[in-house]
Formats: structure tokens, sequence, C-alpha cells
């Protein structure tokens, strides 16, 4: 009977439950504390290689540090000497489940909730390992855990990186780090990453488990991260309508290609997946490609940049899945390892003999970064480049330096900033990470500080165009009046308070006088008008509210009868429409007194005419002449001029 290997004196190997690209995992018991462990071994071939021996150490110290129900537990590391060569293990928490790879490859498609619940475990680690200060950088289905309860488990840390040292760039070694369907656009360019490039991954992640397949496949890894970098995926609901309307809307945030447009932490896209889950409205706002050919002609655009037409190589293939549906005919057995994959993507071959396997999968990583940074720079497919990430926060000579290195011109313009240090990039257009054609101009938008600017010009322009102008100027605090005395179109902007030319602090109150449609008062009494005659001249201008006084004048003034003489408010004053408007009117006709005669008797010695009648002119209205302006009667007709 064969005796059980035994590691550091205390774990007794059970037998291989898992391979992977650079290690093989075992079940194992803990004799001193009597429970069941997995333990992670270094593969004897690669435990001579120090980037391999550091990797699986960093793995170790970036996993033991983090303590949560979310992250499989790391209990010990120590290293094993049988072979001669000093391999180093790790033993970590035995999780009885399988990975979420195991099962997409059977085939599995998963309701929506309960893809929710597993991207709302995988948040979780992250969350609490991003507050640690390290980013996992390798989220994908082959590193997530389902326990038989259901509980959702993330492991393998094994590329992870304090943030303090993710400045550094992801090429090492011409490598780059990460599995190649789930890299973030700046893991591609190897730029330097940070917490968000996690929940790039986990939107991928995402992604696969709603449609049952990854956002990007391709020929080579080279493809695929191209297609990282450069294009869009095509929206969740486009392969399955079904799917609800948040499924398009919390991808697409997670897998914008700039990280400032993405979810900014896994707390806030944990909280969109909770309202998801709720029922509720999702805070992010779908953002779909600008360009429809994304969707279907990366194959014609790209079948000529491969590896193997560019240096060379055999064409890889990444993706297991294919055209009709998944593959099932392999299946990963075994609930530990990198996923049951290679480097590339690929399921992997059990079995012995194949130790190259390892070397091969690093020299084609190196050839995809090679080949990577070459289309970044020469700017391949259509004459466009990249606006680089990470300007916003520079100083403008660094920003200016930054797109100069890039093949880019920058047209800087000046703004106040309250959020913003004076002389450093708030932001720019287009943003970092957008397409841009080569030697395209990008504008950069530099704080000028808290300090003062001068008030533009906006008269006469509409209220929208005047508030817009002024926004983009940099100025917050933007009020508006209706001026009733304006002579402009209603709606435009009279004037402005402070003045034009003004420089003030970006947050005082500037207030627009918006013209409300007044209109200077015509003349109705100098030509003669009747009552009808000078309504219609008034209606005409927009008067509506008019009140005549038919009265007689007054003063001996000699009034055409039936016309008009005098009005309130007088001829060519500005008013707003709504004016009332008074007009005086000579009455058409007057009664003059007219004597008539009688005879006395012819006995009377001294007869006497008498009048038997007086008529009394009587004007038709009796109401008493006051205008509203001057108080007084009205005045001679010399007088309305």
């Amino acid at each position: 009977m064969t005796q059980p290997r035994l590691l550091g004196d205390r774990y007794e190997l059970d037998g291989v439950v898992g391979r992977g690209g650079m290690a093989e995992v075992y079940r194992a018991r803990d004799l001193r504390l009597d429970r069941i462990v997995a333990i992670k071994t270094l593969r004897t071939d690669l435990a001579r290689d120090q980037t391999f021996q550091a990797r699986f150490r960093r793995e170790a110290q970036s996993a033991a540090s983090l303590n949560n129900p979310s992250i499989v537990a790391v209990y010990d590391t120590g290293e094993d000497l049988s072979s001669g060569v000093p391999v180093p293990f790790i033993v970590m928490e035995y999780v009885d489940g399988r990975t979420v790879r195991d099962l997409l490859i059977e085939g599995h498609r998963l309701l929506p909730e309960r893809t929710l619940e597993i991207v709302l475990g995988v948040l979780r680690a992250l969350e609490y390992s991003h507050q640690a200060g390290i980013v996992h950088r390798d989220i994908k289905p082959g590193n997530v855990m389902v326990t038989r309860n259901g509980d959702i488990k993330v492991m393998d840390f094994g590329i992870a990186r304090a943030m303090s040292d993710a400045q550094a760039t992801m090429t090492q070694t011409a490598q780059v780090i990460g599995t190649a369907q789930y890299l973030s656009p700046e893991q591609a360019r190897g730029e330097r990453v940070d917490a968000r490039s996690d929940l790039y991954s986990t939107g991928c992640l995402m992604y696969e488990l709603l449609t049952g397949r990854p956002p990007f496949t391709g020929d080579s890894p080279v493809a695929i991260a191209y297609q990282h970098v450069r294009e869009n995926p095509i929206p969740p609901s486009r392969l399955d309508p079904s799917l609800p309307p948040w499924a398009d809307s919390i991808v697409l945030k997670a897998m914008a290609k700039s990280p400032n447009d993405r979810y900014q932490s896994a707390a806030e896209m944990a909280a969109d997946i909770q309202r998801a889950a709720s029922g509720m409205q999702v805070a992010a706002s779908m953002q779909p490609p600008t360009r429809a050919e994304n969707y279907y002609d990366y194959q014609q655009r790209t079948q000529h940049m491969g590896p193997q037409t560019m240096m060379g190589a055999a064409p890889t293939t990444v993706s297991p899945y294919q055209t009709g549906g998944f593959q099932t005919g392999y299946q990963q057995p075994y609930p530990y390892g990198d996923g049951g994959y290679n480097g590339n993507g690929e399921p992997e071959k059990q079995g012995g003999g194949r130790r190259w396997i390892p070397w091969l999968i690093a020299g084609l990583v190196a050839v995809a970064a090679i080949v990577v940074a070459v289309i970044l720079l020469q700017g391949h497919g259509g004459g466009n480049t990249f606006v680089p990430t990470g300007l916003n926060g520079e100083t403008q000579s660094q920003a200016v330096s930054d797109l100069t290195a890039a093949g880019l011109k920058a047209d800087v313009i000046q703004q106040v900033s309250a959020d913003t240090v004076k002389g450093h990039v708030i932001r720019t257009d287009p943003a970092g990470g957008d397409s841009i054609a080569k030697n395209g101009t990008v504008k950069v938008y530099v704080s000028t500080g808290a300090g003062t600017i001068k008030i533009p010009d906006v008269t006469k322009l509409s209220q929208q165009d005047a508030e817009n102008q002024l926004k983009n100027a940099g100025f917050t605090n933007v009020q508006t009046q209706t001026d009733d005395q304006s002579t402009l179109p209603t709606g435009e902007v009279d004037h402005t308070q402070p003045v034009p030319g003004t420089p003030i602090p970006s947050d005082q109150q500037i207030t627009l006088f918006v013209s409300g449609g007044s209109v200077k008062v015509p003349d109705v009494i100098s030509g003669g008008l009747t009552q009808s005659e000078a309504q219609t001249v008034l209606n005409g201008d927009g008067f509506n509210n008019i009140h005549f006084i038919v009265i007689a004048a007054q003063n001996g003034q000699m009034v055409e009868p039936g016309t008009c003489y005098f009005q309130n408010p007088t001829a060519g004053t500005v008013k707003p429409t709504s004016t009332l408007i008074t007009v005086y009117v000579q009455p058409a006709q007057t009664s003059t007194p007219t004597p008539s005669t009688s005879t006395t008797p012819t006995t009377s010695t001294s007869p006497t005419t008498t009048p038997t009648d007086t008529a009394t002119a009587t004007p038709t209205d009796t109401a008493t002449a006051t205008p509203t302006d001057t108080g007084s009667t009205p005045p001679g007709p010399g007088n309305n001029g």
C-alpha cells in the first residue's frame, strides 16, 4: 500500500483535485487540526523560475491578508523539499463546490436573478480587497467558486497587487498580465490599473453569465485584447431579448472603456445590483456603442492582424465557445486550480508529459503583448488612435506632453474650477480612452483655480444660449429676471448684472434680464382717428387692454366730433402689451339750444317772448377725464403731440 505523501510533516495529500497553468491543487488533511484543506503547489518544473516563485509567494501574501467570507481563506504556507528543489505551497480553505467556469462549460444558462447573486458575491469580495488596498487583476469564471450552499467565493490572488504597487504598468518581462477574455482596456494597453479594472472584468463575467458567451471572442489573445481596447460589446439584450432592461445598463457601465465612466467602486456597483434585484430603477444609464459596425465587422477588420501573419506564430484558439452554442464535450472535473484553463483561456488537457505547455503559454502571452503595443503605437485600424488615460489631474504641461507623445494635438481651454487645483487638467474632450483620429485635436480644460473670470457679452442671445455660454465659461450661479422695458424680442437677453467684462468669482450671481416683449405705444390721436380706427392700430401692436371714454373736450378745445383727442400712456413710451391704454373720444354729435316763441294775449301791455324749452349738450359718458400719468383733465389738442 502506497504511503500518503506528507507536506511539512503536517498535511497528508489525498489526490489532485485541480490543475492550472502554473499550479496543482490537492485535497489534503491537516493532521494537526484534523480538518480537510486544499493545498496549492507550484509545479516542480516551474519551481526553479524565480518569476513564477515570486508570483506564487505574492498570491500567498495577498490572500493571507484578506479575511472575508467571500474570499477563499489561506491558512498556511510552506516549501516542499522532497524533490530537491524548494517547491512553495499554500494551504487554503477547502471549498465544497464548483467554479462558475464549470457551470458555463456544461452549458448551464443561469437565470438573471442568480446572475445577480453571483456578481454580488464577487463584488463583496472585491469591496473588501479594495479597501485593504489589493487589486485582484484576474477576475474570471475560473476564479469564482459556488459552494453547495450557494455561497460565492473568489480565489486565486496570484497576480493581485497592492494599489500602491499598481501604479506600475501591467507589462512586466513583456507579458500582459491577466486572462485575455476579461482584460480591462488599461490592462491590455499595459497601463496603470486600479480597482476599477476589477470592475471591468466583473462586467465581463456578468456579460457571460447573462448571455452564455464572453463579450469578445477571437482567433488569438491579441485579437481579443484588440477588441477590449477598441470595440464596444454587443449589448446583452441583442443576444437575448428576454433579458431585463437592467442587464444592458449595468453591464455596459461596468465595461466602459474609460475607468472614469465605469462604476467608481465595488460598493457603487453592488448598490445597483441590489436595486436591480429589488425591481427598482438602476442608477446606471445604458451607453450604447456609437458605431453600429462595431457589432458586425470586427472579423473583416482584424483577420489580418493575428500573430500568425504579423509574427509567424501559429493561431491560438482562445474561446471555448463556437457558433451554435457551448462546447459540452469537455468538463472540468475539479473545483480548484486556475479554472481548468491554460493561460490562453483554453481548456487544459489532463495528463503528464506536457511540461512545455507553460513555457509555450508564456511565449504566446509575450507575443500578444508586443503585438498589442505595435497596434497601439502605430494606430492600427482605420487611422485612429486613443486619447491617453490619466490626463485628468495632471498639470497642463504633463497633459500636453502626453498628448504629443501619442501623436495628438492639445487645445488648452482655461476654465474656473473650485474643485481642481489651478494649472491642472479638469477634463478632456474626447475623454481618456476614447478613439480619435491620428493627429487629432483634444480639448484640454485646465483649471484657473477659484479666482475670477470675465463675464462674456451674452446680450441679444436667447435665455438658454446665454445660460449655456455662461456655464461653459465656468459660472455656476446664473439667475434670470423679466425686463418689461426691453424692446428686444421676447426671450432675448437685454442686459446682465454685473455688466459684460466684469471679472467675478465663478460662484458669484449673474442676473440675466430677459425681454418680456415690451413695445412702443402707437400714436392714435394725431391723425384724427376714430374709436374703431384707434382700436385697430393698438391691437396691431399687441395692445388689447383698451378703455375708451367718450366725453367732450374741455377748455375750448376744437376737436372733430367722433375722433380721439387724448391717450394715456402717451405715444412713444415703451410698455408691456398687457398695459391698460386709455383713450378719450370726442362725442360724434352735440345738441344746441333751439328757442321757440309764443304770443301772449293782446290785452297784455308788455308782451314777452319766453323759450318753452332748453336743450343741453350732454356727453355720452359722464366720467371725469383724469389721465393716470398727469392727474389732470385732458389738455388741448396742441399739447397732445
